[in-house]
């Protein structure tokens, strides 16, 4: 059962995750990462990594972000392949402790890896 990225991630993008990953299912958005459904192997080294717990394996999403699954799915097909942690937004910390992110998840695509 692959891992999902929820809302947490929104404007904080740390990024601790990508590297530890040994498969390249992370995806970048301008102010969110996204997990490919069917690249992940659930391995769960990500979950740990994450300084503002936001993965959860499918089954353990919170019912509030639930809708969060068809994110990721669709973004990862849309958004490229991160392999190297980048730099965090510089205001990510302050965003942190914000629970509610939703109206700030941008659909744009970030940089990803460069080739």
């Amino acid at each position: 059962m692959p891992y999902i990225v929820t809302e947490p991630c929104i404007k904080c993008k740390f990024m601790d995750c990508v590297e530890i990953c040994p498969v390249l299912c992370f995806h970048e958005g301008e102010n969110m990462l996204v997990i490919d459904p069917d690249e992940c192997i659930d391995c769960a080294a990500c979950v740990d990594e994450c300084p503002v717990n936001a993965i959860y394996v499918e089954r353990d999403v919170p019912p509030q972000w639930k809708d969060y699954v068809e994110i990721n799915k669709r973004l990862a097909s849309q958004w490229p392949v991160i392999e190297l942690k980048g730099e965090p937004p510089a205001d990510a910390d302050s965003w942190k402790g914000v629970k509610i992110k939703r109206e700030h998840l941008s659909e744009n695509p970030g940089p990803g890896t460069p080739k």
